[in-house]
């Protein structure tokens, strides 16, 4: 090999790590770059929520088919388990309104004395206004046997002529289950919780819940009660942790949508919706 050969491979090999080590140098800048002037890429990834072990319970209401089939019989004879779970599955939709009262007089020292102030009764004219107008086959409408609650429902029945009323205690308010974060302003006795608890869960577990393997049409029911009451129905159907029901607001005579989809899951349509109300018409309390 020439000399002059020679010295350009040697050259040439010098040269080409003088790049790596050139590379390296500036890509260990890049990097410091990003560590402390990240850009839009790095804020996005940094932005992405942790990731959670929690899943999706299809089963939440007990009345997944396939769950419902497990009671076969051992040495039963011609009685496919495929055909019993085809046969047990649901195919119609569930939609459930669920309304809060309108404003009523917070005054009154009994529940019979807590009746729905005039603006009361425009907010339930309005409300069942707003559900006639959306054109829907409704096939029942449950309310709280309270007070303010069975008021509403009547104002707002003479809006759905043919619709059957059906009153039910387990619907009235109460304090569903301690909230956190604690509130200094409202706090019940913690048997006031055991008690209203148990009924307001069994409220949930009869009213909410997928539809029937026998219904064969989807379903639009009606639920007039509480804000306490629906807020708690929300957090549950949708599987978030009940004890955020209170962060939850919610206006008088304002509609709450919930769909229940023959595979157990359930969306929220509306939360809360008064925009079909005038604004000096919207009240909380």
């Amino acid at each position: 090999m020439s000399f002059r050969r020679a010295a350009k491979l040697a050259f040439g090999f010098a040269g080409g790590s003088a790049v790596v080590v050139a590379c390296a140098y500036f890509t260990d800048q890049h990097r410091e770059v990003v560590r402390f002037k990240p850009g839009f890429s790095d804020v996005l990834h940094a932005a992405q929520p942790t990731a959670s072990n929690n899943h999706w319970d299809y089963n939440w209401d007990k009345r997944e088919p396939s769950s419902m089939n497990n009671t076969k019989k051992k040495g039963s004879v011609g009685d496919e388990t495929g055909l019993q779970v085809e046969n047990n599955k649901p195919t119609a939709t569930r939609h459930i309104f669920l309304i809060r009262h309108s404003q009523y007089n917070l005054s009154g020292g009994s529940d019979k004395e807590r009746k729905l102030t005039d603006l009361g009764r425009e907010q339930a004219e309005l409300t069942g206004q707003r559900l006639s107008s959306l054109g829907l086959n409704y096939d029942i409408l449950i309310h709280s046997s309270m007070t303010r609650a069975t008021e509403t429902a009547q104002i707002i029945s003479t809006h759905l002529p043919g619709v059957d009323l059906v009153s039910c205690d387990l619907l009235r308010e109460g304090a569903p289950i301690e909230p956190v974060p604690p509130v200094s302003h409202w706090k019940p006795e913690a048997v006031q919780y055991h008690e209203d608890g148990a009924r307001i869960e069994a409220a949930f577990r009869r009213y909410i819940h997928r539809a029937e393997p026998k219904q064969k049409e989807d379903s639009y029911e009606i639920i007039v009660c509480h804000a306490n009451v629906i807020r708690y129905f929300v957090c549950r159907a949708l599987q978030f942790p009940p004890e955020g029901w209170l962060r939850l607001g919610l206006n008088n005579g304002s509609i709450t949508w919930l769909t229940i989809r023959p595979s157990g899951r359930v969306a929220l349509r509306a939360l809360g919706d008064s925009g079909f109300m005038p604004p000096d018409k919207v009240t909380r309390t």
